[in-house]
């Protein structure tokens, strides 16, 4: 889940299904009662049906809360990015950082490094889009150590400079999803 709409598809979802929840979070349900085959089938089907899947591997688990703590804090939350992402992903997870990176490569093919410069950049042209901040505001909100930081990782990224972004007409910007 990396929504607020994936929350509210997977509590409709339990409800349908008469099941009461504790906890419906990005990545993460809990639910009061025990789940039979024929009502984890139904539950499974019902979130194929809005484009969500039920996950039991421990790996992918794991992967997907990454995958929801870096989405969280990069365009979720209203708080300056000040922390090394290496030391918070390893201690919301409580798992060491390398086993963490070296599974997440193995399994999506990219590392937790790429994943969030990609994550910051549909932000960053997010925020260029918006206009509500300068290149500069936009590099200190995002954790950047300084203009020329962002604007060299950007246009690694893009092809463009922000401010090259930010002229032309067709602006255009990945889903998170697709990320």
């Amino acid at each position: 889940m990396v929504s607020n709409r994936c929350k509210i598809a997977v509590r409709d979802e339990l409800k349908k299904l008469g099941l009461h929840f504790i906890v419906v979070d990005l990545g993460e349900v809990e639910i009061m009662e025990n789940l039979n085959s024929e009502k984890r089938e139904l539950l499974k089907l019902g979130l194929l049906d809005c484009g969500l899947e039920l996950m039991d591997d421990k790996k992918a688990i794991l992967i997907e809360k990454i995958k929801n703590i870096v989405i969280q804090m990069i365009h979720h939350s209203e708080e300056i990015i000040k922390v090394n992402f290496s030391d918070y992903l390893s201690d919301k997870l409580d798992h060491n950082y390398t086993y963490l990176a070296n599974m997440f490569s193995e399994v999506q093919g990219m590392t937790i490094e790429h994943f969030i410069i990609s994550h910051k950049i549909e932000r960053i042209k997010e925020l260029i889009i918006y206009g509500e901040h300068n290149i500069t505001e936009i590099a200190w909100k995002m954790g950047y150590s300084s203009v020329a930081h962002l604007s060299s990782q950007f246009k690694k990224a893009t092809g463009l400079s922000p401010s090259h972004f930010k002229q032309q007409k067709d602006k255009r910007r990945t889903s998170i999803e697709q990320l």
